[in-house]
């Protein structure tokens, strides 16, 4: 597949292993010769004496972009890494934001680094978290709710330079079948409540009108990306949306889950959209999530 635009492209390199394969991921995706790769690397004071070795890192993975005829920068910035990240972000206006899904001093257990988890909720623009082993980049999730945050994606998605020989997929989810729930009655508690609930033809009926509903909005989406060249294969399944996500990924060996999430507020929470976060966080696969524009 043939290169689509030039990219402005931020990477936050740790020399971990996924910051690793995100540099193998960079080398793999047809970028063209003017695209911009800028490689940071955030220290703190205490790791001063050791600027020379971070020199070097950085200099080891400018060669290995370079051998593209990429045009890559480097840089050591003494900071917060999140802080630096973002920072350095708001300064290059980039087209994607790329780090590896843990970082050297990234806690045992925890699925997403602290400094990855911080540049999904606040960056501006796509971040790709990248999780190693790289396997390749031929495999591809979109997924889709039906939301602009969604339509977002897929045009991006489709502007996006992607190797040849794509084997790209698009995924609805469809929302839990309903079942009743009786609540029984205890000592000096209410009464038992007796909730009213479709009949089971009512609800077969609900659940394929539910299914046109999804077919139809696969149907378009995947028209949007075939007028971008991409072809896909169409999934609807039914259940918790993440779960479906990340089992259905697992289970077909994806390299790539693609995903919207809405812009963070100017108020600094700790919120994404739940769907998006978790992809981000449990997905055994590399996630890339395109924000939104930022509400202020």
């Amino acid at each position: 597949m043939a290169p689509k635009k030039r990219l402005n492209i931020l990477f936050a390199d740790d020399g971990s292993q996924h910051a690793q394969a995100a540099v193998e991921l960079l080398n793999d995706i047809p970028l063209t010769r003017d695209s911009r790769i800028t490689v940071i690397h955030a220290f703190h004071s205490g790791q001063v004496p050791h600027i020379s070795e971070y020199e070097h890192m950085l200099e080891r993975t400018r060669a290995q972009l370079s051998a593209r005829h990429l045009r890559v920068e480097t840089e050591l910035k003494l900071g917060p890494a999140a802080e630096m990240i973002l920072e350095k972000a708001e300064e290059k206006k980039p087209d994607l934001i790329v780090l590896g899904a843990k970082g050297l001093r990234a806690t045992a257990g925890i699925f997403l680094g602290g400094v990855a988890q911080q540049i999904v909720e606040y960056a501006c623009c796509p971040v790709l978290v990248v999780r190693a082993p790289y396997r390749g980049l031929r495999h591809i999730l979109l997924v889709t709710d039906g939301s602009e945050h969604s339509r977002r994606a897929a045009r991006y998605l489709g502007n996006f330079p992607l190797p040849e020989k794509l084997d790209l997929r698009l995924m609805h989810v469809l929302p839990p079948i309903r079942r009743p729930v009786m609540m029984e009655r205890y000592y000096g508690g209410w009464q038992t409540v007796y909730s009213q609930f479709p009949s089971t033809k009512d609800e077969e009926a609900i659940e394929e009108r539910e299914a046109k509903i999804g077919r139809s909005l696969l149907k378009r989406t995947s028209a949007l990306l075939q007028q971008k060249g991409l072809k896909s294969t169409s999934v609807l399944t039914r259940g918790d949306a993440a779960t479906e996500i990340i089992e259905y990924a697992a289970m077909h060996q994806l390299d790539l889950i693609v995903a919207g999430s809405r812009g963070l507020s100017g108020f600094k929470g700790w919120w994404m959209g739940s769907v998006s976060r978790k992809l981000v966080h449990y997905s055994k696969c590399s996630v890339l999530i395109v924000k939104g524009p930022r509400k202020e």
